[in-house]
């Protein structure tokens, strides 16, 4: 498992916190999958009158964990989420594969990737990789305050 030193224990990814909120939907493994993750986020957030810089920040996120998701596994579809509690945002995805097995890698000036996962915890009260319930895939999550900037 790998996560961010602020990262929620991974038995609390599903706790019985009351959801005021909640939607899921279902991408291909296509190179527009992201673009249309980043649409649906923001048109959901704007249903559920999300602030303009939550909305923003989400997607941001669910754009970078899609692309994770499409880049380094061999996923044919990805499933993404949204869930509002309280004062959090979670920003959920899931693909097939192992997930990630470490946490952000220091990208150089000359690297053109490699700056998602910091990103994700940069923006993120904290965030993790748990595996899915049928043994196949893994959730990779992010908690986002609604209002003000990340504790």
């Amino acid at each position: 498992m790998a996560s961010s030193s602020h990262a929620q224990p991974l038995e609390r990814y599903d706790s019985s916190a009351q959801w005021s909120a909640r939607t899921r939907f279902h991408l291909p493994a296509e190179d527009s999958s992201a673009a249309e993750a980043r649409r649906r986020t923001q048109a959901q957030l704007r249903e559920w009158r999300a602030p303009c810089d939550a909305r923003d920040n989400a997607q941001l996120v669910i754009s970078e964990l899609v692309t994770n998701a499409l880049r380094h596994t061999r996923s044919r579809s990805v499933g993404c989420e949204l869930r509002i509690n309280g004062s959090l945002l979670r920003v959920a995805v899931s693909g097939e594969g192992a997930g990630p097995r470490r946490g952000p890698s220091v990208a150089t000036e000359e690297d053109e990737g490699g700056r998602g996962l910091l990103l994700v915890v940069t923006l993120s009260r904290g965030w993790g990789v748990r595996p899915l319930d049928a043994g196949r895939g893994h959730t990779v999550w992010a908690d986002l305050p609604l209002h003000g900037a990340p504790a």
